[in-house]
């Protein structure tokens, strides 16, 4: 199964590249992207230039948006309700292990080479552009990634701004009253 979502991820970019990046037609790529995923919520927009290597473990919330040439690579990727991802940003699900003096070739049996890491980006929150997330990670509820940071750890406390290589908590998300 893994394989044809695979396939089934690059269809629905190929067959919908060329179309306009309007909030209709970003809900549509998000609902054909949608069918192949774990879970997708309502009004999942999707941009042309967004980049799936696979739509297996993906859980998508509701209201969720993903600029351009993000990357998500990998599964075991939750993304909750009401996340907006900026643009140029990678999202790994995984990583790869050290062994016989490479990454890339670490082990016998090639399928093994990979450790699965879960990302989970909490309701609300909103990745910056260019940002890195790598497996094993949590953006809690309503906090930021500032552009450019690298998130590598899981952090727990609710409204922070997190940035920085690698991301620390950097300041306090403020309501807006008005």
């Amino acid at each position: 199964m893994h394989k044809i979502l695979i396939i089934y991820s690059w269809f629905v970019r190929t067959a919908t590249y060329f179309l306009p990046n309007s909030p209709s037609i970003m809900r549509f790529r998000g609902f054909l992207y949608g069918i192949g995923m774990t879970g997708c919520g309502k009004n999942f927009q999707v941009t042309s230039s967004a980049y799936f290597n696979s739509l297996y473990g993906i859980i998508i919330g509701d209201n969720v948006y993903i600029a351009h040439n993000t990357v998500i690579i990998g599964s075991g990727i939750t993304i909750e309700d009401n996340v907006v991802i900026g643009p140029n940003s990678v999202i790994s699900g995984g990583n790869h292990k050290f062994r016989n003096g490479s990454f890339r070739f670490s082990h016998s049996n090639l399928k093994k080479i990979s450790l699965k890491k879960n990302v989970t980006l909490k309701k609300g929150s909103w990745v910056g552009a260019n940002c890195t997330l790598v497996g094993g990670t949590v953006l809690p509820e309503g906090s930021i990634l500032a552009a450019g940071a690298v998130l590598t750890k899981s952090f727990t406390d609710k409204m922070k701004i997190y940035g920085g290589v690698p991301a620390k908590n950097i300041g306090c998300v403020q309501e807006d009253e008005s």
